[in-house]
């Protein structure tokens, strides 16, 4: 092995590569210096080098106390792997829930962690575009210390903007995307502001806004912007905790605020007569129990190309559509769909998950 020293070696559990995730997290204990470590392998057959020297170079550059530190790395004849930091608590969420007594306070504190880092990316013209609360292995968010301190990884979509017409593809579940790139429109770096929107609605309620039945109906809602503030989730949540939620979903790219400037947002800060203003209960996060569990069982990994293709239509094509085009459509895409696996199954063509919906 590559480290010099005797290791223990414990892959993660449930962690297989598969078309639709290409690369597996193995949890690795060095004896010598009882230093935690996680290493990510990347199939080479499901994921090409450049993408993966991509995201080694956009870590190798990176240095922030919020982001993951890339340690080492090193190949093997079947993938390329790369050595991170290891979280000593897990997953975010899953400290929230094994240790509970969540407050706004505690999330303010969160969230500015997450955007001190977005902060720095940002200002290296570095998109993530993959910040989401997720259950997958560290994902995104890291706990290290005494004092729980959350840090950003998983920089395998992460962009260089080097112009302003950069298009993302859409993969596994649309509910973190932003508008634009559910649309097949160019990001920016306010894409990254508009996840964590969605991110601050979930660690403060449990529930997701824009998710629906389906990954077309979740689309059509996070393009209208069709989200609510139901009183059983938001019970105990501030107006000001709200308000900064409405800052981050704005349609309008131009319009959400860039990470510098939520840092100063009132209700942010510590000490502060907002800040102060929060509310002071615990929030309640049985719901997150259930998001977890959802999450579980998505792949976020699955091309999405026919739901894009599916909102284009109806966005762009239909001038005032009616709420019955959307199931008429809808049809027509997914019998495409099932036209296009059935020719396939026929003359013997593998079928893959980016076959359907």
């Amino acid at each position: 092995h590559p480290f010099g020293h005797a290791c223990l070696w414990q892959r993660w559990p449930s962690s297989s590569p598969s078309q639709s995730r290409p690369e597996v997290w193995i949890r690795i204990l060095e004896l010598h210096a009882r230093l935690s470590m996680a290493v990510k392998h990347v199939n080479k057959k499901l994921m090409r080098r450049d993408r993966v020297t991509q995201e080694l170079n956009l870590l190798q550059r990176l240095q922030h106390p919020h982001i993951v530190s890339l340690i080492d790395t090193y190949e093997t004849p079947a993938s390329y792997a790369l050595v991170m930091e290891m979280a000593d608590q897990g997953r975010l969420l899953d400290y929230i829930v094994s240790w509970g007594n969540l407050t706004e306070e505690k999330v303010a504190c969160y969230l500015r962690d997450i955007l001190e880092a977005l902060h720095y990316l940002h200002n290296s013209r570095i998109v993530h575009l993959d910040v989401k609360v997720s259950s997958s292995p560290l994902m995104l968010f890291l706990l290290l210390s005494l004092i729980p301190t959350v840090k950003l990884t998983d920089f395998g979509d992460a962009v260089q903007l080097n112009s302003a017409h950069y298009v993302h593809p859409l993969l596994g579940s649309p509910e973190f995307a932003s508008p634009e790139l559910v649309l097949g429109e160019p990001v920016s770096l306010n894409s990254d502001m508009w996840s964590l929107g969605v991110v601050t609605y979930v660690l403060l309620s449990g529930a997701s806004p824009f998710l629906d039945e389906s990954a077309e109906e979740t689309c059509l809602n996070i393009c209208q912007l069709d989200f609510s503030f139901p009183r059983d989730y938001f019970q105990g949540v501030s107006q000001a905790a709200r308000d900064f939620i409405c800052l981050l979903l704005r349609t309008d790219p131009g319009r959400r605020p860039p990470a510098g400037l939520c840092l100063q947002e009132p209700w942010l800060q510590v000490g502060t007569a907002e800040g102060r203003a929060r509310a002071e209960g615990c929030l309640d996060t049985s719901r997150l129990i259930s998001f977890i569990d959802r999450r579980k069982h998505q792949t976020d990994a699955r091309a999405m190309g026919g739901v894009r293709s599916f909102i284009q239509i109806f966005f762009y094509t239909l001038s005032d559509p009616h709420p019955s085009d959307y199931f008429i459509l809808l049809y027509a895409v997914q019998k495409q769909q099932q036209n296009a696996v059935n020719a396939k199954k026929n003359n013997n063509v593998p079928v893959t998950d980016s076959d359907f919906l």
